[in-house]
C-alpha cells in the first residue's frame, strides 16, 4: 500500500470512528439520565430496562441484514442509509412524550446505529493488512467513546442546564452532518481490491454464504462469550452504574457522571492498550479470557461485600471500564474465522451475539431489580444491586468456560497465510 492510499484509509476509518461517537450517546444515556426517565415517565426498572434494552433489540436485529447488504452494495451506501434511520428514531425519541413513542424512537436508533462498527472493521479490513485490524478497530471504539464521554458529566451537566432533550437535539444534528460526512468520504475498499470487482451474489447465494457462516468450525464457542461478555460490563457501565452510586452510595447526578466519565477514559485508555497485545503475546484467545475473568472477580466483589465503601465501588466501576476493554479480542479472534467473501455476513453474526447479550441482559437486569421491594423512599437498595452483579458474575465464568474450548488464532498465524497467498 502506498503512504497516499494508507493515509487516505485512515481519513475513512477516522470519519467511520467520528460519527461512531453518536451510537455510543444514545445507546449510553440512560446511566446518567435513567433515574429522571423513571421520575418523568413515572415507569419503574423493568420499564427502564426494557427501554434501554430496546436499542441493542434494533441493533442486533439489523446485523444479519446489513451483513448482506454489506457484502452486495459495500460499507458506504450501506451505512449512508441506515444512518437515515438512525437520525430519524433519534428525532423521535427526543420529542417523544409517551414511553411507547420513547422505545419506538429508542428501538429506530438501534437498527440505524446498528451497521457503524461492522462496517468500520470491514472497512479496516479490506484497506490494511490483518496485523494492523485489532489496533485501528481498538481506534474506531476509542474515539466513538467519546459519545460515552458525553454521555456522563456533560449530559448531566447539559441536563441541568437545557434538559435530557436539549442535549439530544444537539446530538441529532452531530448525527446528520456525520452522515454527509460518510458520503463524501468513505470508500469500499482501495483501487484494486477483489470487492471492487466482485460478481455479485444472488440472493440465494448469500443465503448460502450465511448458512456457511453459522457453521463455520469453532464459532459457537467464541459466539457464547460474544454474548456474555459486553452485555455484562455495559449493563453497568451503560445501565445501572449511575443509579447504583445514586440510590446505594448518596451520589449526585454530577458526582455519579464524573465517575462514570472516569469508566469511560479508562475504557478508552484500556482500549488503546488492549489493542496491539494480540501481535506482542501473538495470541488473542489468552487475552481475552484474562480480561473476562478479572471483570467477573470485580463484579463478584461488588456482590460479596456488603456495604462497601463508596471508594471500592467507584474503583470498582472505573477498573472495570478499564478491563472491559478486552472484549475487542473477542471480536478480533472471530474475525479470523472468515474469508474476505463472508466479512459483512460474518462479523454481522457475531455483533449480533454481542448485541442480543446486551439488550437480554439489560432487559434481565430490570427484572432482577424489579423483583426486590423498593425502600420507603422509592430507591432500590444494595442487597438488589447485590444480587445483580452475582448473577453477573456466574454468568461469565459460565460463559469462559465454554469459550475455552475454542482454538487461538494467532497474528503469527494470519501473516504466514497472507504471504503464502
Amino acid at each position: 500500500m502506498t503512504p497516499a492510499l494508507r493515509r487516505q484509509g485512515l481519513l475513512i476509518v477516522a470519519t467511520l470512528a467520528t460519527a461512531y461517537v453518536a451510537s455510543h450517546f444514545f445507546r449510553a444515556a440512560n446511566v446518567t439520565i435513567g433515574l429522571d426517565l423513571m421520575r418523568d415517565l413515572q415507569i419503574g426498572p423493568e420499564a427502564l430496562g426494557a427501554l434501554t434494552g430496546a436499542f441493542f433489540f434494533g441493533f442486533s436485529a439489523m446485523q444479519i441484514p446489513a451483513g448482506f447488504l454489506f457484502d452486495r452494495y459495500g460499507p458506504r451506501r450501506t451505512i449512508s442509509a441506515l444512518l437515515m434511520l438512525a437520525v430519524l428514531g433519534a428525532t423521535i425519541f427526543t420529542l417523544a412524550q409517551s414511553w411507547p413513542v420513547l422505545l419506538t424512537g429508542r428501538t429506530l436508533m438501534g437498527a440505524g446505529f446498528g451497521c457503524m462498527l461492522i462496517g468500520s472493521m470491514i472497512v479496516i479490513t479490506r484497506w490494511f493488512p490483518p496485523d494492523w485490524f485489532s489496533t485501528l478497530a481498538g481506534m474506531v471504539l476509542s474515539i466513538g467513546l467519546i459519545g460515552n464521554l458525553i454521555a456522563t458529566t456533560p449530559l448531566a451537566w447539559g441536563t441541568e442546564q437545557i434538559g435530557w432533550r436539549g442535549v439530544f437535539g444537539i446530538m441529532v444534528v452531530f448525527s446528520a452532518v456525520a452522515l454527509v460526512a460518510i458520503w463524501l468520504v468513505v470508500r469500499d475498499a482501495p483501487p484494486g481490491h477483489p470487492f471492487l470487482e466482485r460478481k455479485t451474489e444472488t440472493a440465494g447465494e448469500m443465503m448460502r454464504g450465511l448458512v456457511e457462516v453459522v457453521r463455520t468450525p469453532n464459532l459457537s464457542f467464541i459466539l457464547v462469550l460474544n454474548f456474555c461478555n459486553y452485555a455484562c460490563s455495559f449493563t453497568v457501565q451503560g445501565l445501572w452504574g449511575g443509579p447504583f452510586l445514586r440510590e446505594v452510595h448518596g451520589l449526585s447526578i454530577i458526582e455519579s457522571g464524573n465517575v462514570l466519565l472516569a469508566a469511560v477514559i479508562a475504557y478508552q485508555v484500556g482500549m488503546m492498550g488492549f489493542s496491539p497485545l494480540d501481535r506482542v503475546f501473538d495470541t488473542r484467545k489468552r487475552i481475552a479470557i484474562a480480561g473476562t475473568l478479572v471483570i467477573a472477580a470485580i463484579l463478584a466483589a461488588l456482590a460479596l461485600v456488603e456495604r462497601p465503601p463508596v471508594w471500592l465501588a467507584v474503583g470498582a466501576i472505573i477498573g472495570m471500564g478499564f478491563v472491559s476493554a478486552s472484549s475487542t479480542m473477542v471480536m478480533t479472534h472471530g474475525r479470523g474465522l472468515f474469508p474476505d467473501r463472508l466479512i459483512g455476513r460474518g462479523m454481522a453474526t457475531m455483533n449480533t451475539c454481542v448485541m442480543l447479550g446486551v439488550a437480554c441482559m439489560q432487559t434481565l437486569s430490570g427484572v432482577i431489580l424489579g423483583a426486590f421491594t423498593p425502600l420507603a423512599d422509592g430507591t432500590r437498595g444494595e442487597l438488589a444491586y447485590r444480587s445483580l452483579f452475582g448473577f453477573m458474575a456466574v454468568v461469565l465464568i459460565v460463559a469462559v468456560s465454554v469459550y475455552s474450548r475454542a482454538p487461538d488464532i494467532r497474528p503469527s498465524d494470519e501473516l504466514k497465510a497472507r504471504a503464502a497467498r
